[in-house]
């Protein structure tokens, strides 16, 4: 199986992957993946896992990230999965072959790991996103670890990935700000009974006391793991987890 490319916006490509086999009965359910940062957005048994459940799948590159236009952090990354979101009813196309698909989610689920956290917690706030599956999520800017401070992360981007993500120091230093692309400083404003998140104790890429914190204030469901790490989105497809996420998405 070959995921497909399109373009949202001009500048936004993403990978996706209609519905496969007997599950194309759930056809106008969407999954869109908020990945990480940094690291190479190559997810493909990911997306053929959740097509195979019978789910839209699309796989988006922030702007100015890989094939993206655009410039990165320059704004908030949540206002490209609400472009696509707005996108997915108007309809798009397969980049290889000119196929014209059109999308009008009966339901719209966000699963954000890592630094893609924030973009799904942010789009919550839409009332067209259905719910939200966070792993390790990022959510306080202004409480980074020790093992990776902001200045830190921004000299090993730029000198490990080059182009793949062209940010200027002013943009990236706007994450220290904490309004910038930041859930803690919209708690009130999300709801939590929308929100699952998944972190574990000995994560040191990304605290887990802010994010028990955060969900305390949201009234999120929080699975806190022992030992985990800063959790890859391959747990996602782990029959445990999977289970608890499918029966979370199915509640009302």
């Amino acid at each position: 199986m070959h995921t497909l490319r399109t373009r949202f916006k001009r500048d936004i490509i993403a990978e996706f992957l209609p519905p496969q086999g007997r599950a194309k009965r759930r056809a106008d359910k969407v999954i869109i993946f908020c990945g990480g940062m940094p690291g190479v957005p190559a997810k493909r048994p990911l997306l053929e896992f959740f097509s195979k459940k019978g789910y839209w799948v699309f796989l988006p590159r922030y702007r100015g990230s890989w094939e993206s236009g655009g410039k990165f952090l320059r704004i908030s990354p949540e206002k490209d999965i609400l472009d696509i979101i707005s996108e997915l009813p108007r309809g798009f196309k397969s980049l290889w072959d000119g196929k014209k698909y059109r999308v009008r989610p009966s339901k719209l689920f966000l699963f954000g790991s890592s630094f893609g956290g924030p973009a799904a917690l942010l789009a919550s706030r839409d009332p067209r996103v259905t719910k939200i599956v966070a792993l390790s999520p990022v959510v306080d800017w202004c409480a980074p670890s020790k093992e990776e401070p902001l200045d830190k992360l921004f000299r090993f981007v730029q000198s490990a990935f080059g182009e793949g993500y062209r940010v200027s120091k002013k943009d990236w230093n706007k994450l220290k700000s904490g309004t910038f692309y930041n859930p803690m400083a919209h708690f009130k404003e999300i709801d939590g009974k929308k929100l699952f998140i998944i972190h574990a104790k000995d994560d040191e890429i990304v605290g887990w006391r802010p994010v028990q914190k955060f969900a305390e204030l949201t009234g999120s469901r929080l699975i806190l793991l022992k030992k985990g790490g800063h959790s890859a989105s391959s747990l996602l497809t782990k029959p445990k987890f999977y289970k608890a996420i499918a029966k979370f998405l199915r509640s009302k």
